[in-house]
């Protein structure tokens, strides 16, 4: 299908999300980039909620958020946030984490990872680790009930794959998985990053970027960077993927999806047709992340 039309809008004006020369953008250019924010406007309002609250898991800093204004048990999701592993943060992503806990009604826990290039694989991945660990561990602690799910987006949906794999391996049942347009092949060999390797919001080369810059010299093969290397996906949480049509990373969510399926795990894939890589963030500018969100909502209260 064609491009959405606000897809369309949006690639004409930024064609690149990194909008520069990758050459040029040493630590120092990286750290002021995270400091601006040019789509904050765009990625939704901060929602006034009864509880938001700034804690630690483990030495992973990390933000609650819950809308009901009770003190009852209720679910948890764990939400980690794209941005290349690179880029991102609880802050930027605060609209979302807010968005998220109105529309599932569960304890929604976000976590502020650390970034490449100072940290590099895999420390993300561990701390993923850490503060789904940690949610299981202090249950009072995040008022949980004990049913538990992780949900990324882009390289916080690699995370959140990473995280549900290495729950599965120590008996801890998850309850979900969901991964918004997930990393989870750095091999980056699909017929989707031709298909869409420049113009379509993430380039081909910005993701060998920051596969570079997170993961330098790692084997692309490695389960921990690369779940879809996995090689037996029997008894991992049940999973919904979502990928956007135009985007280099659509062919390996779909793939994952599929393998999930034949090793019996229960998935539901959807792709959002004319989308583009990051729409699910920006719900001022793509109509269809309100649709993405709440389709992701109900899978995990469906599942919760």
């Amino acid at each position: 299908m064609p491009l959405h039309p606000q897809a369309r809008d949006y690639v004409a004006l930024y064609p690149s999300d990194l909008n520069a020369d990758l050459a040029t953008l040493d630590l120092a250019t990286i750290q002021e980039m995270r400091a601006h924010d040019g789509f904050a406007a765009q990625r939704g309002p901060l929602t006034k909620l009864p509880f938001v609250r700034d804690e630690v898991a483990g030495d992973v800093p990390i933000r609650i958020y819950r809308a009901d204004p009770g003190d009852g048990l209720l679910p948890v999701v764990v939400y980690f946030h794209g941005g290349g592993w690179v880029f991102g943060s609880v802050r930027r992503n605060d609209a979302l984490g807010r968005d998220l806990a109105l529309r599932t009604g569960a304890v929604v826990v976000s976590a502020d990872y650390r970034l490449a290039p100072e940290h590099p694989f895999p420390a993300a991945a561990d701390d993923a680790w850490t503060v789904v660990r940690d949610v299981f561990a202090r249950p009072a602690f995040y008022q949980s009930n004990g049913s538990v799910a992780v949900v990324g987006d882009s390289a916080g949906g690699n995370l959140a794959a990473v995280a549900a794999w290495r729950a599965a391996g120590s008996g801890i049942r998850l309850a979900h998985q969901a991964l918004v347009y997930p990393v989870l092949d750095t091999a980056m060999d699909t017929p989707s990053y031709h298909a869409y390797a420049k113009g379509f919001g993430l380039d081909a080369a910005e993701m060998a970027w920051f596969a570079e810059r997170y993961a330098p010299g790692a084997d692309p093969a490695d389960p921990l960077l690369s779940p879809l290397r996995i090689a037996d996906l029997t008894g991992l949480p049940p999973a919904t993927v979502l990928t956007a049509e135009c985007d280099v990373l659509r062919d390996e969510g779909e793939h994952y999806a599929r393998r999930l399926a034949d090793a019996g795990v229960p998935v539901e894939a959807r792709r959002f047709d004319g989308a583009i890589h990051g729409f699910f963030g920006l719900p001022g500018l793509f109509d269809q992340a309100a649709e993405a969100r709440q389709y992701i909502a109900d899978r995990l209260r469906e599942h919760l």
